[in-house]
């Protein structure tokens, strides 16, 4: 019996005021995490970055992140990979909200509680405007519990039965 192992890539992006985006990070098994931010956000560096594997999770990425990805760089991830949206794995199995509210639902806990995405607006103004280097930590950190609290949701659904 051949065994085909799904490897798979979970993916957010932050944007500023004007729906720029500011960070674009991702976790794969194969990379670890990755962030790339501000000028680092080409589509030379994206498509170098992003890892050969056949699945891309993201959380309301179908009507957000990729549609935001292809508007700026041109890049069409929906044709590199199988890409599938938690929050409608979610809805499969009765948890409905945004990824924070179904993160509370399932005990899943943040460094930086109650933040949400026009928070991450203003640290990134913070950071462009005044240099201020918290700020900006903040907003990696806020982005990386983004992207690692999806491997969680994910081992949820799995563990009940949702099909992806």
């Amino acid at each position: 019996m051949l065994y085909f192992r799904v490897m798979a890539l979970y993916l957010d992006i932050e944007t500023d005021y004007e729906n720029q985006i500011t960070v674009i990070g991702f976790y794969s098994y194969l990379t670890g995490m990755v962030q790339l931010v501000g000028n680092d956000i080409t589509p030379p560096k994206v498509e170098k970055a992003l890892p050969k594997v056949n699945r891309l999770y993201t959380f309301n990425g179908n009507c957000f992140d990729l549609p935001v990805i292809e508007r700026q760089l041109s890049l069409h991830l929906r044709e590199w990979y199988e890409c599938l949206d938690l929050m409608h794995l979610c809805r499969q199995v009765g948890l409905h909200g945004g990824q924070k509210r179904i993160e509370q639902k399932l005990g899943i806990a943040r460094q930086l509680p109650g933040m949400k995405g026009k928070d991450a607006q203003w640290l990134w103004y913070q950071y462009e405007a005044a240099g201020d280097l918290g700020a900006l930590e903040d907003l990696l950190l806020y982005n990386r519990e983004d992207v690692m609290n999806m491997v969680k949701i994910r081992r949820y659904l799995k563990k009940v039965g949702a099909s992806d």
